[in-house]
């Protein structure tokens, strides 16, 4: 049979009890003449015991430690409703679907999730709270309290569970395994997400175009491709991004940060995916193949430019000429025919170039380097369209033993 529930919340402040007496001497702050004060944060208390507890939470004091587990803690009451976890003992039950706990508040709160109720709302924003200390802890968004520093490093946060998890970034503590690559997470519903690149799993769908993503953050940042909203400002140049990643990348633009280094030829980067692809050179890895032709490259962004070559696709489009290209990179060298433009100089004569593969060839004139070389008579050339020209010599079927020069 379940306990008999009554409420025990203070009518007066934020507190709830956890019984009925407990109540009775807390509501005696209101009633009583003699009040004691806590020197570090004014609280009142109507006796001078229930003061020497609460100065313990200051002091981090924690006197009541659990024989079970060794947890501690600063009263007597709380070590013995933590002690219920170890008996399991959860002799409150919820009549509407069953579910057992071991205190009568957290039955009751466990109850306005069926009732729907949510008696306690913000007077700033008017958003309503099921618990009393969710309220509480909400407010703080308002009033930009952040009592739990870190010791540390100083850094403060609002709420004790997201400094509990910031503690595992200086103790390096990542208890979760997966079983699968035996990647180690510090909290598990990361583990919980992770295990998604391996189920393929993509439970968010984007109701404009139907694209499935695996994580909620991927799916929130793809629907702003659709409403162009891009939230994230820089000081700096007052450019806009979709992500705050996307911002960060764009600070250190500015401050020329570069924090992520290649530990074989230490070439620094502002980015961590850029020195993944980076390391890639060293490794000769290359994962996208194209499944036409079999070749492989090392960005998949690469690839799918590549594909364009057997489609022959050209979403490219000049807005001057109409002239079409495969590729933005192509597309943007084009247009300084029209601009005039000439970005690259030459750091021996000054000559300035459109596009910066026609800078490295002239630069052979001056270094006298002549990487093509022919294969039948050993004559060597700057660029590859000389050795072209010369291949006609030996006739039209060597053409084919052109070699790509080294950009």
């Amino acid at each position: 049979m379940e306990p008999k529930e009554k409420s025990n919340d203070c009518q007066d402040c934020w507190n709830t009890c956890t019984t009925s007496s407990s109540l009775k001497r807390h509501s005696q702050i209101y009633t009583s003449k003699e009040l004691y004060n806590c020197a570090v944060c004014g609280k009142e208390f109507s006796r001078k015991g229930n003061l020497s507890s609460h100065l313990r939470i200051h002091e981090k004091q924690k006197p009541y430690f659990c024989e079970i587990c060794g947890k501690a803690f600063t009263q007597n009451c709380d070590l013995r409703k933590h002690f219920l976890i170890h008996t399991g003992e959860k002799p409150y039950v919820c009549e509407i679907c069953g579910k057992a706990f071991n205190r009568t508040y957290s039955l009751r709160m466990h109850k306005r999730f069926h009732t729907k109720e949510k008696p306690y709302a913000c007077d700033i924003c008017s958003k309503v709270f099921t618990e009393r200390q969710q309220l509480q802890r909400h407010l703080r968004v308002h009033t930009k309290e952040k009592p739990y520093a870190c010791d540390i490093c100083s850094k403060a946060f609002t709420f004790p569970s997201i400094f509990q998890k910031h503690l595992k970034i200086h103790t390096k503590e990542k208890p979760y395994d997966c079983e699968i690559c035996g990647k180690a997470f510090s909290r598990a519903h990361h583990l919980k997400i992770h295990l998604r690149i391996h189920t393929e799993e993509k439970p968010y769908i984007c109701e404009i175009c139907g694209k499935a993503l695996t994580y909620r953050w991927y799916l929130k940042t793809h629907i702003r491709t659709h409403t162009k909203e891009k939230p994230y400002n820089c000081e700096i140049c007052g450019k806009a991004f979709r992500r705050t990643n996307e911002l960060k990348c764009n600070l250190r633009v500015h401050t020329k940060e570069k924090p992520y280094a290649c530990e074989i030829c230490h070439k620094a980067f502002s980015e961590r995916k850029t020195l993944k692809l980076h390391i890639r050179i060293h490794t000769k890895e290359k994962p996208y193949a194209c499944e036409i032709c079999g070749k492989a490259f090392t960005v998949r962004c690469t690839l799918k430019t590549h594909l364009r070559t057997h489609t022959k696709e050209k979403p490219y489009d000049c807005k001057v000429c109409g002239k079409l290209f495969s590729r933005t990179n192509s597309l943007k060298a084009h247009l300084r025919i029209h601009t005039n433009e000439k970005p690259y100089t030459c750091e021996i004569c000054s000559k300035s170039f459109t596009v910066k593969s026609s800078l490295n060839t002239h630069v052979r004139i001056h270094t006298k380097e002549k990487p093509c070389v022919c294969q039948i008579c050993g004559k060597a050339f700057i660029q590859n369209n000389c050795l072209k020209s010369h291949l006609r010599i030996h006739g039209k079927k060597n053409l084919m033993l052109v070699k790509s020069v080294v950009k």
